[in-house]
């Protein structure tokens, strides 16, 4: 055991910096692993703890106020039932802050749907004009307990009518967690709960249902359509919906990190192999040595087995204590997230089980190339001369023949001339570089959001809403007044039931024939003629249909057929968005008018300056807000790819550190042939630099050539199941792959350069030496 201890004590001496880097690399696999883990733990197990501890509808109905809804609860496999609620939609302000609120009046706090106060206190009756604020509303309106709100005169809410009466005031007495769809602006309205004396017009009323069986979500929709009729029931809301909306932005960056941990691990695995495998080739002698005086097969494997996988191990736990003590602290929803993950039962286990199970699979990459070192003989087998490590072929003696410099022919030639080892080499160089290139595509594809949103699904900016006591004509003329505002299209969005009556989808109409909405088109092209309409993917496969069918939806008691002539990138509502024009929605409904206006601004507007500009412009009669940006919840993807780059450049770093040690190694034996006809270590230097560029090119070029296609097809698969659709995949530039090219190429060349070198400029009795 001692002299084993002597020998990896040895070998680590003379590969310090291949240990660190390999060290350093398994840290940032567990690193991105552990953090993948705790993104997935932090997207599913706060909604699921908010829906279990409030006892949450699976589906929630809204419908007109005279829908008999009793009838529901006597549903087949309805176990109870949450409401009737009367419901008014308006519009809150507080500090010069506007959102559209859905008004909830309940007489006692719910026992389904219970919403769960994060602070203050339930509602009271001698407070009739006190509130409950959902979290995310809260947090928009910046509210606290005790804070006041107003609630406009003259208001239009988002089902188009009109609030009457002198202006109110309400307070803020509690601010409570709930398990239904969250406020987004502009999207979802935010969920306020009042005494039913508060709700002074209602609208409509909403009832949630809570099923024995969750599985049978679509069926019991369907059932209770049936029984109210389509026309009295105005949206449909589900349990997997709110879920999907909770985890958001947190499950792909989860997904992101899982998959790029992954593939790192694998990277890393093989650049392990492919290290032992070279540093076997390189001490045959040594091992030879070692069976001669006693060590056993088992022995040798074990020497490098356990010396690798205490590499690892160390890796590992470093990664493992950093992520448990310092992961909470990192800036951004990453640190919150791991500070939720480590208060979760199963944190523990994860925290044990993700380094265990990266440092087995090198342990296991290891154990493949060990094996082949205790299977060399006591005795070394001669190996037979070659010239330059094989037969010249017939294109490099031609390339001597006309006179081309001989370091580049016979370094070409060194490179590729022993294919399946040479295959091998390339292989696992490019796999990290490849993963940089889809790493590098997902970055551009994130900063296309921003630079270019017309083309991913955001061709206008700001949407504005307008009160009762604005006509259209005014309001447009006002928001075109702006300098900075292109062009203001008046749209309106109405809940629409779909075939079968399982789900709502957003029915919009923006545009008019003399003035179309610039939509930002995958496939087809934009609606033109009558009952023309664009979709996006999360509505074409929730419905199984494609471009160029006819589809049918009920708004209200109103049949709408559309046909699909494009499909649009669709960021909002997972893409369950339809299109069309106002005028085709007003074919059937002769007085529908405007209920929003989007806005597109001129290039190099600040959004923000020209919101606040319209809304003092307005005189309160206007609720102005961005358009939200899926960019803006991907913020941290941006700090997590570059870590992820810095990890697969290190393990491309010790693969090339391998390749170069080979490279030179298998040189010594042709040191003394090279000197003999007469090359300088110059260009005996040269030769070793030409075979590691080579081998470095090759890897560049299979790398992008793979990971360009690569990542457009996962970063599109990703747009489709998010229901945003395919075509959102941008690649780098040209200029910035060739960049990245030269960068790899030159860096291997200058790493080779040092120990090409060294071997160059041996002593002969060292150069014999090792030939023997």
């Amino acid at each position: 055991m001692r002299a084993t201890l002597r020998w990896a004590h040895s070998d680590l001496r003379t590969h310090r910096g291949e240990a660190l880097f390999l060290v350093l690399a398994t840290a940032g696999i567990v690193v991105s692993l552990l953090l993948a883990t705790a993104l997935f733990g932090y997207a599913t197990n706060p909604w699921q703890r908010v829906f279990t501890q409030a006892h949450g509808a699976h589906v929630w109905l809204h419908t007109g106020p005279s829908a008999d809804t009793g009838k529901l609860a006597e549903l087949d496999g309805v176990e109870s039932v949450a409401g009737p609620y009367p419901t008014a939609s308006t519009t809150l302000a507080a500090r010069g802050t506007r959102a559209s609120v859905e008004l909830r009046g309940t007489s006692e706090r719910p026992t389904v749907g219970r919403p769960l106060l994060t602070s203050g206190r339930w509602l009271d009756p001698a407070a009739p004009d006190g509130v409950v604020l959902e979290t995310r509303l809260a947090r928009a309106l910046l509210a606290a307990p005790g804070d006041t709100l107003t609630l406009p005169a003259d208001g239009t809410g988002t089902d188009g009518r009109t609030a009457t009466g002198a202006p109110r005031t309400l307070t803020v007495l509690g601010i409570a967690d709930s398990a239904e769809p969250r406020y987004r602006a502009g999207e979802q309205p935010g969920l306020v709960w009042a005494s039913p004396s508060a709700v002074r017009d209602p609208g409509g009323e909403v009832i949630g249902l809570r099923l024995t069986d969750p599985e049978d979500t679509d069926y019991a929709v369907q059932r209770a359509v049936t029984v109210l009729g389509a026309g009295a029931v105005s949206e449909v809301s589900t349990w997997k919906q709110a879920r999907s909306e909770a985890q958001g932005d947190n499950r792909l960056l989860g997904q992101v990190l899982g998959l790029f941990g992954l593939g790192a691990l694998v990277a890393a695995g093989l650049a392990v192999h492919g290290a032992i495998g070279t540093r076997i080739r390189g001490h045959l002698r040594d091992i030879s040595v070692l069976k001669a005086i006693g060590f056993t097969p088992g022995q040798v494997v074990r020497v490098f087995l356990l010396q690798h996988l205490a590499y690892a191990l160390l890796g590992a736990v470093a990664a493992a204590s950093v992520i448990q003590a310092l992961g909470s602290r990192i800036p951004g929803r990453l640190g919150d997230a791991v500070g939720v993950w480590q208060g979760l039962p199963g944190n523990t286990v994860a925290l044990f089980v993700v380094p265990v199970g990266a440092v087995l699979l090198i342990g296991a990459t290891t154990g493949l190339a060990a094996w082949r070192a205790g299977r060399v003989p006591p005795v070394p087998v001669p190996r037979p001369a070659a010239p330059l490590g094989g037969r010249l072929s017939g294109a490099a003696r031609q390339a001597l023949g006309l006179r081309l410099p001989p370091a580049l022919v016979l370094g070409w030639h060194r490179a590729f001339t022993r294919r399946p080892r040479s295959l091998a080499t390339v292989a696992r160089l490019a796999l990290p570089l490849l993963l940089i290139v889809v790493a590098m595509s997902a970055w551009t594809t994130i900063d296309r959001f921003d630079s270019r949103p017309d083309r991913m699904g955001l061709p206008t900016a700001l949407t504005a809403r307008a009160d009762s006591g604005l006509a259209d004509p005014d309001a447009r003329t006002l928001l075109e007044r702006d300098r900075q505002v292109a062009a203001a299209y008046p749209g309106v969005e109405v809940a629409a039931l779909v075939p079968g009556q399982t789900a709502t989808i957003a029915l919009r109409g923006l545009g008019t024939h003399q003035d179309p909405y610039p939509y930002a088109l995958a496939e087809g092209r934009a609606p033109q003629g009558r009952d023309e309409a664009v979709a996006g993917q999360g509505l074409l496969d929730l419905l199984d249909v494609q471009v160029g069918d006819w589809v049918r939806m009920t708004v209200g008691d109103q049949p709408q057929i559309l046909h699909i002539v494009g499909r649009s990138i669709e960021p909002e509502n997972a893409g369950r968005v339809i299109s069309t024009s106002l005028d085709t929605l007003r074919e059937n409904d002769p007085d529908l008018g405007p209920t929003l206006y989007e806005l597109r601004l001129r290039p190099g507007a600040d959004p923000q300056q020209v919101a606040d500009r319209l809304a003092t412009a307005g005189h309160g009669r206007l609720d102005v807000h961005a358009v939200p940006n899926p960019a803006d919840g991907l913020s941290p993807l941006r700090g997590v790819v570059v870590g992820l780059i810095v990890v697969l450049a290190l393990i491309g770093l010790i693969e090339l550190l391998t390749a170069i040690g080979g490279t030179v190694r298998e040189s010594e034996r042709d040191l003394l042939a090279l000197k003999a006809i007469g090359l300088s270590p110059r260009q005996i230097t040269a030769i070793t630099v030409m075979s590691t560029t080579c081998t470095a090119l090759a890897a560049v070029v299979i790398g992008t050539a793979l990971g360009t296609p690569l990542a457009h097809w996962l970063i599109d698969a990703q747009g489709r199941s998010s229901g945003i659709g395919a075509g959102i995949a941008q690649g780098p530039s040209p200029a910035l792959l060739l960049l990245f090219g030269a960068a790899a190429v030159t860096g291997a060349a200058a790493l080779a350069a040092v120990p090409a070198s060294r071997a160059a400029r041996r002593r002969l009795a060292d150069t014999l030496s090792a030939v023997a």
